[in-house]
């Protein structure tokens, strides 16, 4: 079964580039994601940990 598969994925022109592509965009949102969590005003974090409270 792999071995099918192994060989159709081998034909196929290209393919080679969208692991990478893959681990760019991968990459690029775990950095965009910690830029923004470590970017955020601790005021904020405050007021919206405190939400709960508020009952």
């Amino acid at each position: 079964m792999f071995e099918q598969i192994k060989h159709n994925m081998e034909t196929i022109e290209g393919i080679a580039s969208y692991p990478v592509m893959a681990l760019i965009i991968f990459f690029a949102f775990f950095v965009g994601l910690a830029i923004w969590v470590f970017s955020y005003k601790k005021e904020k974090i405050d007021e919206l940990s405190e939400i709960p409270l508020n009952d």
